[in-house]
């Protein structure tokens, strides 16, 4: 499988969440999320969405810059916490679904419209699912750089010193372990452990260079020069554009080759202080409403496909995204290419890059 998501065939009418179900969570009364900056996928709107929708449901959010490998961590650091250091739900890299599947630490639960999310990624038990996607892409400071960079070669030539950082640290961000990836595809590494071995490869050689910047890429640091091109999902780079407003002025390029999809998941954990809340998120995420407002945040929702069939998605989201084109090209990578993909950067970053991102 290489350019799409294999979607199921139903269309569902969203239902809505039992009168159970939201008098369960209502008494619980709060719901632990960890790792949702609000410029993610337009994560602010969702949450004020689900407040708005639950006011007896206090959102109490744990640390938004964490990274999918945190997420696992915060749930095994909590196992016998029921207080309010313990998440309830996670939103963390595909790789990490099936990981945190085998060490018990999710819980199955299958929302009302389990049928529109793709085959393909999802726990057949309802452990983890997909939520959205994105590709990877780059982001810009104009002001900086005065040719824009087309491709991941490019990246590589000495106009670009000291400037080139990707939004994470791949020894434990999903985004930048596939950030090393897609790196590694441009160079004609099939994806997967080869990919990943090239990718290394590659940000070893730009930080022999000196073009590599050891500094996790946001739009802080591109705003201030830190770091004036930042490889970031184009949600994430796209929201970035919005809030710098020209200041300074931005550009989102869709390398021309190692064009990435990257698909992030959900889960419930296994030892959730407030199960009934976090099966009333998951209801209103994968709602019409929740996956209107991942698109309103530049991101393509999981029921995406099937809502656009439904006549379900507004023109103006649709025009708000980069040109169709650009998503044309993009490679789904398999599970076991993304899982090869993650043991290769993590265990090799140090050895063959050598640059302590932070």
């Amino acid at each position: 499988m290489t350019t799409a998501l294999v979607m199921a065939s139903s269309a569902v009418a969203y239902a809505e969440p039992s009168a159970e179900l939201i008098e369960a969570a209502k008494k619980e009364g709060m719901l632990t999320t960890i790792a949702l900056p609000h410029d993610w996928c337009g994560y602010g709107a969702v949450i004020d969405g689900f407040k708005k929708k639950y006011p007896e449901i206090t959102v109490n959010e744990l640390n938004p810059d964490a990274g999918s490998a945190d997420e696992v961590e915060a749930i095994k650091a909590n196992k016998d916490n029921k207080g309010p250091q313990a998440p309830d739900v996670v939103d963390v890299g595909l790789a990490f679904g099936p990981q945190m599947k085998a060490e018990g630490l999710l819980q199955p639960y299958k929302v009302s419209t389990w049928d529109e999310i793709p085959e393909n990624v999802k726990d057949a038990d309802g452990h983890w699912y997909g939520d959205y996607y994105g590709v990877m892409s780059l982001l810009v400071n104009k002001d900086l750089v005065t040719n824009t960079p087309a491709d991941w070669s490019d990246l590589l030539k000495p106009e670009y010193a000291g400037q080139v950082a990707l939004a994470g640290d791949p020894r434990a961000s999903n985004q930048a372990i596939l950030g090393v990836l897609a790196a590694g595809m441009a160079s004609g590494a099939a994806a997967g452990k080869d990919a990943g071995e090239a990718g290394l490869k590659y940000f070893g050689e730009m930080n022999k260079g000196g073009n590599f910047v050891p500094v996790i890429g946001k739009s802080g640091t591109l705003a201030q020069g830190a770091t004036p091109i930042v490889v970031m999902w184009d949600y994430n780079a796209l929201a970035a554009k919005d809030t710098l407003a020209g200041n300074p002025p931005v550009e989102v390029v869709v390398p021309a080759s190692g064009v990435l999809a990257g698909v992030y998941v959900q889960g419930i954990s296994a030892y959730a202080p407030h199960p009934n809340a976090a099966k009333l998120w998951m209801e209103y995420l994968y709602s019409d409403e929740g996956q209107l407002a991942w698109l309103k945040g530049y991101c393509h929702p999981a029921r995406f496909n099937a809502m656009v069939k439904a006549g379900k998605v507004p023109q103006e989201l649709l025009d708000a995204l980069p040109p169709a084109e650009s998503y044309e090209k993009a490679y789904f990578p398999t599970l076991e290419e993304v899982d090869a993909n993650k043991a290769a950067v993590v265990s090799g970053w140090d050895s063959v890059v050598g640059a302590n991102v932070q």
